[in-house]
Order: structure tokens, then sequence, then C-alpha cells
């Protein structure tokens, strides 16, 4: 099941990662969280009727665990891994 980022008020989270794709986005956060990292995924949402097709997904961490997740990121980047290979 997936985590959750703990909420606390003066907590800060920052992006870590952008993508168009959920499906994407969804690989990088299973990545991360199996890594023991929190992730919260925020949809950027765009009104359809004006804006089709347009959107994308981020991943934010907290800011204590930014380092670690930008290291697996840049591993994960650096191999090209397709989602079948993230997930096995």
């Amino acid at each position: 099941m997936a985590q959750s980022v703990r909420e606390e008020p003066n907590e800060a989270l920052v992006i870590v990662f952008v993508s168009e794709q959920e499906s994407e986005a969804m690989v990088v956060q299973s990545l991360l969280e199996s890594a023991g990292i929190e992730v919260l995924m925020t949809n950027f949402d765009a009104p359809q009727d004006i804006l089709p097709g347009v959107g994308g997904v981020k991943l934010l961490v907290r800011e204590d665990q930014v380092e670690e997740a930008r290291a697996i990121l840049a591993g994960y980047k650096d191999k090209g891994l397709t989602e079948s290979e993230a997930e096995g």
C-alpha cells in the first residue's frame, strides 16, 4: 500500500519529478517508495475545454529526503529503464 507523506504544518515539500505521463510517474513513485522515501503525487490540472491534453503529474518529497530521491532518479535516468524493467 502506498505511503502517505506525514502531515506536519511547517514541513517543506520539494518537487523531484515531473512528467506528462501518469504511468511513468507511478513507476518513479514506486522506485522512491521502495527506497523508503515518502512521496506525494499531485496532478497538474488544466481545464480540458480550454487546454485539451494539457496537464501532467509531479512528485514531491520531504526536504530531508531530496538528495536521496535525486540520486535514485539519476540512476533511473542513466539506466534508461523501461516501465517493465523498473517494476521487476
